[in-house]
C-alpha cells in the first residue's frame, strides 16, 4: 500500500473477524528498538478514556478486543505484533490508531526497513505499507483500522510526530504526565497515564479521520476530567458461595482425564487431542510442525488410521497432511505416554510405509527427550530408495512449552483458540495423562550414584556415561519449562573449548563425573546478566544454582558493591555472593543476611586488587529418588532452577558491558 490508501478487510479475506497487525523495523548499527502503542477512538476523534491507550504498562483490554503481543525477533531486525479480535471492539469505537514511538532523543530516521502487515485470523498476509523516508521524528502512526457501515477498513497513514509519544497521545485526548516533574503530585493520584521519560508536549494537528468537515467541528472538546486508568481498577470481590457451589466439584473439561484406565487409552487421547487443536489453532499447528520442515497450509490431521503393510496391516497413532498451492506434505505420527519407550521394529515398518506411499516424515511423540548424535531408536534407512523420509522426534515437554509461549506470550489470534490451547495444556499437564516429558534418571542413576558415596566407579564405566545422557534430556528440558514461564530463549550453553562432537563431549563429563562425583551445565536466559550454572555435587546430595556478574567498567568499587545489594532487597537471605578477583585467589564472600548492613565486607583488603564480577549462589538439598516424584531428582533441579531465577537473576540489569558480550558470544 502506498500512503494515504484504504482498502476494505472483507476485500482481501472472509477471516478478518481477527487480525495481527506487525509493525518492524531493522537498524543499521545493531543497537536502537521501538514501542507500539494503540488508541481506541470514538466519533470525536478522541479516547473515551485513559484505560483506551494500550502500550508497554497497558497491553490488554479487559474485553479482549486488543492485545500487545510483545517482540518478536526477525532476520534483520525486530518486529511487534499486536493482536485484534475486530468482533469485541465496542460500537462506540470508530477508529483505531497504530503507532510507535522512539525515547531518549532517539528518533525513526536512524531505523531502516519501517514497514506494517496486516494478516487474517489463519496467519495469512493482507496488506504491507512500507514507510520509506521517516525523518526526525520519534513517533509515527503507521496505519489505522476505521469502521465504514459494518466493514472494517484500513488505512496507510505514516505521519510522524516530533513531539513524540506524549505528543501524539495528547492529540487523542489522552492524559499525560512527566515521571520526572509531575512525580507525587496530586495529579498522580488522580490516575493520569504515566510514560516515563517524556518531556512536556505541546499539541500538534492531529491524523485527520475520514469523516467529513461538519462532523470534525462538532467533535467535542477534550475533557477536562480525568478518568480512572487500567491500572487504577481493583478486582472485583469475591462473590460469597452458595449452596449451589462445592469446593470438591471439578471444572467441566473439553478434554477429560478421568476415563483413561491403560496406557493405550492414554495414546489414544493424547494423540487424538494434540492433533486436532493442531488443525483448529493454525499458529500452534505451525509451530509444531514448521521444525520438520512442514509448509504454511492448511493443516488436516487423522488418527487411528490404517496402511498396508504386507500380511498384517499398520495402524499409527495419527497423520497429518498440509496443504499449500496444490502440494502435500504428510508425516505419519507415533505415540508414546506414561515413560513407555519407542519399539524400533514400529518405528522401522512406519518408515518402509512412508517411503513407498511418498510420505516426507514420520513423527515419533513421547515423555524422551532426544539428544542430538543419539537416536533414541535405530532404523535402517534405503539410500536407494529415490524418496527419502525423515525421522524426527517430539517430546511432550516440547509440546507444552509452545503452547505455553502462545498463551503467555504471543497470542493466537482469538479467544477461542486461546481457550483450546488452555485446555490442551490442562490436559497435558494433569498426573493422569501420562504427557509430562522426561521424568527418569534412568537405571543406571542408583549404581552411579552409591559408586561415587563409596568410592568404587571407575572411569569408564558405561553407566556413568548413561547418567550423563540423562543430565543433558533433563537440562534441555529444564529450559523447555524456564523458557515456556518467561516467554523468552532459554538454551544450554556448551562452551567452544569442550568441542562440538555430542559423544566426545559426553564421554568428558562422563569422565569427569567418575572423579570429581559432579554433573554440571549452563543456561543461557535471554535478558540474563550471564549464564545460569546447575551442579548437581553427587557426594554431597547438594544443588548449586550461580550466576555470575561482570564488574561494571566504570565507578568505585563500593558503589558496585552497594548496589548490587540493593539490587538484591527481596532476594533469599541464605543467598551466598562472592567477589571475583584477577587470579585464582579467591575474593571475600558471605550470605546475603550479613552483607545488607556491611557491603563493603565485599572488597578486596588489598586495594590495588583488580575485581573481576561477582558469583550469586543457592545451594539446595538434591533429591534422591531418580524420578520426579516430591523427592526426587528431577523435580529438586527443577525447583531449584525456577526459585534462583525468580528470586534472584530478575532483580539484576540486564548485560550491557562489551566484556559481558564477548563472553556471551564465547559460547555456542
Amino acid at each position: 500500500m502506498t500512503m494515504g490508501s484504504n482498502v476494505a478487510l472483507t476485500a482481501l479475506s472472509e477471516n478478518v473477524g481477527s487480525a495481527i497487525v506487525s509493525l518492524g523495523w531493522s537498524s543499521p548499527t545493531g543497537v536502537g528498538d521501538a514501542d507500539v502503542s494503540v488508541l481506541l477512538l470514538d466519533e470525536s476523534g478522541k479516547v473515551r478514556n485513559d484505560a483506551d491507550f494500550y502500550f508497554y504498562n497497558n497491553p490488554v483490554a479487559a474485553d479482549g478486543s486488543v492485545q500487545l503481543l510483545g517482540k518478536e525477533p526477525t532476520g534483520d531486525g525486530s518486529e511487534d505484533r499486536i493482536s485484534f479480535d475486530l468482533t469485541a471492539v465496542p460500537a462506540e469505537v470508530e477508529r483505531i490508531v497504530l503507532a510507535a514511538s522512539r525515547y531518549e532523543g532517539a528518533r525513526f530516521g536512524e531505523l531502516d526497513d519501517l514497514k506494517l502487515t496486516l494478516a487474517d485470523a489463519v496467519g495469512e498476509g493482507l496488506l504491507r505499507f512500507v514507510i520509506e523516508d521517516a525523518g526526525e521524528v520519534s513517533a509515527i502512526i503507521f496505519g489505522e483500522l476505521y469502521r465504514r457501515g459494518e466493514e472494517w477498513k484500513f488505512r496507510a497513514v505514516g505521519q510522524g510526530y516530533e513531539s513524540g509519544l506524549a505528543g501524539l497521545a495528547t492529540d487523542f485526548g489522552v492524559d499525560i504526565e512527566d515521571d520526572e516533574t509531575e512525580s507525587g503530585t496530586e495529579a498522580a493520584q488522580e490516575g493520569a497515564v504515566s510514560i516515563p521519560g517524556t518531556p512536556p508536549q505541546a499539541p500538534l494537528e492531529a491524523v485527520p479521520a475520514p469523516r467529513s468537515p461538519a462532523e470534525e467541528e462538532a467533535a467535542p472538546k477534550k475533557r477536562t476530567t480525568r478518568p480512572r486508568t487500567a491500572k487504577k481498577v481493583t478486582p472485583p470481590r469475591t462473590p460469597v458461595k452458595s449452596l449451589a457451589e462445592n469446593e470438591s466439584w471439578r471444572q467441566a473439561r473439553l478434554f477429560p482425564v478421568s476415563a483413561l484406565k491403560n496406557d493405550r487409552d492414554r495414546e489414544t487421547r493424547a494423540t487424538s487431542v494434540l492433533l486436532s487443536v493442531m488443525a483448529q489453532v493454525p499458529r500452534f499447528g505451525r509451530r509444531i510442525t514448521a521444525p520438520f520442515g512442514a509448509p504454511s497450509g492448511r493443516m488436516e490431521t487423522f488418527t487411528e488410521v490404517s496402511l498396508p503393510h504386507g500380511d498384517t496391516p499398520r495402524r499409527p497413532d495419527g497423520v497429518i497432511r498440509v496443504e499449500r498451492a496444490g502440494k502435500l506434505w504428510t508425516a505419519l505420527v507415533e505415540t508414546k505416554t506414561n515413560g513407555n519407550p519407542l519399539k524400533s521394529d514400529q518405528v522401522q515398518a512406519y518408515m518402509d510405509i512412508a517411503a513407498r506411499r511418498g510420505y516426507e516424515a514420520v513423527i515419533t511423540l513421547s515423555n524422551d527427550v532426544a539428544l542430538e548424535g543419539s537416536p533414541l531408536v535405530d532404523v535402517k534407512i534405503d539410500r536407494r530408495r529415490k524418496h527419502q523420509v525423515a525421522l524426527w522426534h517430539l517430546s511432550w515437554a516440547e509440546v507444552a512449552h509452545q503452547a505455553q509461549m502462545l498463551i503467555r506470550h504471543e497470542g493466537v489470534g482469538n479467544a477461542a483458540r486461546t481457550w483450546l490451547l488452555q485446555d490442551l495444556l490442562h490436559y497435558l499437564q494433569h498426573d493422569n495423562s501420562g504427557c509430562h516429558g522426561f521424568q527418569n534418571m534412568g537405571a543406571a542413576w542408583v549404581p552411579v550414584r552409591n559408586g561415587i558415596n563409596d568410592e568404587t566407579l571407575c572411569q569408564g564405566d558405561p553407566r556413568a556415561l548413561e547418567v550423563v545422557e540423562s543430565w543433558e534430556r533433563l537440562v534441555r528440558q529444564v529450559c523447555l519449562r524456564l523458557g515456556g514461564e518467561l516467554g523468552q530463549k532459554v538454551l544450554p550453553a556448551q562452551r567452544s573449548r569442550r568441542g562440538t562432537d555430542p559423544g566426545a563431549r559426553r564421554a568428558r563429563l562422563a569422565e569427569q563425573l567418575s572423579l570429581e562425583g559432579r554433573l554440571q551445565a549452563e543456561l543461557r536466559v535471554e535478558g540474563a546478566p550471564g549464564l545460569l550454572t546447575i551442579s548437581a555435587d553427587l557426594r554431597t546430595a547438594r544443588l548449586r544454582t550461580s550466576v555470575e556478574i561482570p564488574a561494571p567498567e566504570q565507578g568505585y568499587p563500593l558503589t558496585w558493591a552497594k548496589r548490587l545489594i540493593r539490587r538484591l532487597a527481596e532476594a533469599p537471605a541464605d543467598l551466598h555472593v562472592e567477589t571475583l578477583v584477577e587470579g585464582n585467589a579467591g575474593g571475600p564472600r558471605g550470605t546475603l543476611e550479613r552483607l545488607r548492613p556491611e557491603p563493603g565486607d565485599l572488597l578486596p583488603k588489598d586495594s590495588s586488587t583488580r575485581i573481576t564480577g561477582f558469583r550469586l549462589s543457592l545451594f539446595k538439598s538434591m533429591g534422591s529418588g531418580r524420578g520426579s516424584a516430591e523427592s526426587g531428582f528431577i523435580r529438586s533441579v527443577d525447583d531449584a532452577v525456577h526459585r534462583f531465577h525468580t528470586s534472584v537473576v530478575t532483580h539484576l540489569d540486564a548485560p550491557a558491558s562489551g566484556r559481558t558480550a564477548a563472553r556471551e558470544r564465547a559460547t555456542v
